[in-house]
């Protein structure tokens, strides 16, 4: 019986170090991979709000762009009179 118990208390401890360590690998990939979406996602909205911005600031009353097509729609309007 001894034998036994001596060799369960040196299993368990083992088998029990194995499961944590696995489960504790499994946690860190899973807040990884969370951690690697929210920093792409992020990554990606702020790309979107720059381009915006952008775009929005090249168009806007009184910039080069925005003379220019007033320019062609009014000259597009006289020539179609």
């Amino acid at each position: 019986m001894n034998t036994a118990r001596l060799l369960a208390w040196l299993v368990l401890p083992v088998v029990a170090l194995v499961a944590l360590g696995t489960l504790a690998i499994w946690l860190l990939k899973a807040l990884f991979g969370l951690v690697f979406y929210l920093i792409a996602g992020a990554l990606v909205v702020g790309g979107g709000l720059y381009l915006y911005r952008r775009v929005k600031r090249s168009v806007e009353p009184g910039s080069r762009n925005r003379r220019r097509i007033e320019a062609a729609s009014e000259t597009y309007r006289m020539r179609n009179r």
